[in-house]
Order: structure tokens, then sequence, then C-alpha cells
């Protein structure tokens, strides 16, 4: 009997326990919900509001119209050459940006704009495109432009690493060879510049001013023997040259 009565009130305990515990959770849930609501509720009332979240999805351009658009970019470009002949170069940065309000990807136009800045001394501006346009489009004139603009701003380590993209994609054009050795010259990278105007000379072997370069380069890096000899070729090619037979002097009383 004893043990009955046990059993009883223990599971009358533990049905307490859990109806306790169920209705604090409920209260819990609740007390939640009740917050949760007050809160939207504030947000409405400061004039707030809730927006379902939707995709977005891109609208495609009828092709008539982009037809249209390629015929008025064109337009614009054949406007911004003739403005281009004429010398009217803020005429035709006007012309090439409205062309590019009406295409924003239209390449060719970018790759004219930063052209324009180019030629017309802007070269943080052209800088700026031809980065832009390398983003889209691997191209080794894009590369030599930027380099050219690097350059100019005095970037001679920024102009090393463009003139050798440029010429890893054209690496038997001679003139690339030299561009990057005297970008490297600029950048005081003698040692790297010697093999790029060495390859040069090699096909440009009448250029005088590329082995001036080439001589000065083996000199500042302790290739004496090379200057000398290259020098001497100099000398050959021009005799009356005095500041070469002044170095071919001073080389052999070393």
């Amino acid at each position: 009997m004893i043990y009955v009565l046990v059993f009883v009130s223990s599971f009358v305990g533990i049905c307490i326990i859990v109806c306790t515990r169920l209705l604090l959770r409920q209260r819990f849930v609740r007390r939640f919900v009740r917050n949760v609501r007050q809160r939207f509720q504030s947000v409405e009332e400061r004039g707030g509001k809730m927006f379902q979240e939707t995709k977005i999805q891109k609208p495609q351009k009828n092709p008539r119209v982009s037809a249209m658009e390629l015929q008025q970019v064109r337009s614009l470009l054949r406007e911004a050459e003739r403005a281009e002949a004429q010398g009217k170069y803020e005429e035709v940065e006007r012309l090439l940006i409205q062309a590019l309000t009406v295409q924003p990807h239209a390449y060719e136009v970018k790759a004219q704009l930063a052209k324009l800045y180019l030629t017309t001394n802007r070269e943080s501006k052209a800088e700026a495109m031809y980065k832009e346009l390398l983003q889209e489009h691997d191209d080794m004139s894009f590369h030599a432009n930027l380099g050219l603009s690097y350059y100019r701003q005095g970037k001679y380590v920024e102009a090393c690493y463009a003139y050798q993209e440029a010429l890893k994609r054209d690496p038997k054009n001679p003139e690339r060879a030299s561009i990057l050795g005297r970008a490297c010259i600029a950048a005081g990278h003698f040692e790297e510049a010697v093999p790029l105007l060495e390859k040069a000379t090699m096909s440009l072997s009448r250029d005088m001013e590329l082995l001036h370069l080439l001589a000065e380069c083996y000199l500042q890096i302790g290739e004496h023997e090379k200057g000398e000899a290259t020098y001497r070729k100099i000398n050959k090619v021009e005799p009356y040259n005095e500041e070469v037979k002044e170095k071919l002097l001073s080389l052999a009383r070393a």
C-alpha cells in the first residue's frame, strides 16, 4: 500500500512539474511574440515599411532598340572623328562620353576616349580608362598604352610591368623589347634592361640611341669590356662623336 501511495504521489508530482514547464514555455513564447509585434508596430508608427524580397530580372532589350542604339553610337563616333580632325578635343570628349551613355559597355568608345586622354596629356584619366578596358579585353595595345601613361607620370616600376605584359603578347617585336628596356633604365633596373636592349639591338642594329643605352647599362652593372666593345661599334658608325671618343679614352685608362 505504501508503495502504491509513493508511486501515485511521484506520478502526480511529475505531472505538475511537466505542466508547469509547459505553461512557462507558452508564457515565454507569448511574451516573445508580443515583443516582436510591438517592434513591428513601433516601426510602422515611425513611418517605416516592410518590403517583401523580390528577384530582379534584367530586362532584355528589344532588338530594334539595340540596333537604334548601335546606329546612334556609330553616328557619334563619326562626329567625334570629324571633330578630332579639326583639333576640337573638348568636342571629341563630349561626343565620346555621350556615346558611352547610350552604350556604357562599348569598349571601342572607351578605347578612343582613353587614347584621347593619352594624346592630350591627361595621363591619370588615361590610366584609369585603360585599367577598366583591361578588365574586359586583354589587348596588347591597351597594356602598352597603360605603360605609357605610367611612364609619363613617373611611375616607372608600374610602367615596366605594363610594358612586360605587352611584350608577352608580342614577343617577336624588337620595339616592345626596347620600350621595356628604356622603362627598366628609368626605374634603375639596369640588369633587367641589358637583355632587353641586347634583344632589341639584334634587329635594330642601326639604332644608335639604343646602342648608347646598352653601353651605359653595361657600365652601370660593371661589364666594362662589353661597354667598351659597344662604344667601339658606335664609333665606327659615328667617328666624329666626341662624347664616344671620351668614353673610350676613359675606359682605356681604367
